[in-house]
């Protein structure tokens, strides 16, 4: 979340990723393209074989973000650092403010997987209909019940009005991790966590928070911890729901 923390220092050896300049399309309000991916990996040094191992500051959120993204252009060699940044400097582990020189290599990244992705019609639709279809808001409460636009500290804008999306469960996203090192808890707890409030394994989820980096983190919990099979991200999220002129919503 702090773009400045990589210059401060971060693991030795490793690429830094700006997630305002470089995960997002600077003209739409979009993710990237495949041709934008394409660039981004092979100007990192990344090919179709390569592993890939992500973190960041803010217990993973914008590297859940990043690891969601690169799904959906194909790339399968894909791990999250458990705990990310926090934990790694708890545990007194090595910093390098030295920028690495990487060879750049040419990456094709495959179509589009859009079956990971919840598109604002797509919502809608579900807003209207109460399928059976789990939407989950991992935004904190007050978030919920429409008391602010956004999390403590960051700025209260980006949608016209509070609330939440009709028919969603509100499971914060900060349940799935440990207060002590935010690493990820166990596939029981989370288990635990999830099916108390009816979102099991047998059906769709829809995960939103405001801008959609939260949400890639429980659709990671859900999709790489717990092996849920069909979870979708919204990364339109509430930024663009709450402002969709007629869209219904709940306090």
């Amino acid at each position: 979340m702090d773009t400045a923390a990589y210059d401060r220092g971060h693991i030795p050896g490793a690429v830094g990723w700006n997630w305002t300049t470089q995960l997002n399309d600077q003209l739409t309000r979009n993710i990237l393209s495949r041709e934008q991916m394409q660039r981004l990996l092979g100007e990192s040094g990344i090919s179709r074989g390569t592993t890939v191992v992500l973190y960041g500051d803010n217990s993973n959120w914008f590297a859940a973000y990043a690891f969601w993204q690169m799904r959906i252009y194909g790339h399968r060699r894909l791990a999250i650092m458990n705990g990310g940044r926090e934990k790694w400097i708890a545990e007194g582990r090595p910093f390098s403010t030295e920028t690495p020189v990487v060879d750049r290599r040419v990456y094709r990244a495959s179509a589009a997987d859009t079956s990971i992705r919840a598109t604002r019609d797509y919502v809608m639709d579900l807003a209207t209909t109460q399928n059976n279809i789990a939407l989950v808001d991992v935004r904190s409460r007050d978030e919920f019940d429409g008391a602010f636009l956004a999390p403590p500290g960051l700025p209260q804008e980006g949608s016209q009005r509070g609330g939440h999306i009709p028919g969603a469960a509100n499971v914060t996203w900060s349940l799935a991790i440990n207060e002590v090192d935010g690493a990820f808890k166990s596939v029981e707890e989370l288990r635990e966590i999830y099916e108390r409030e009816g979102i099991g394994a047998g059906r769709e989820i829809v995960t939103y928070c405001r801008i959609g980096e939260r949400s890639a983190h429980t659709w990671f919990v859900l999709t790489e911890i717990l092996g849920y099979p069909k979870v979708r991200n919204y990364d339109g999220s509430w930024t663009e729901y709450g402002s969709i002129i007629g869209a219904s919503i709940e306090k």
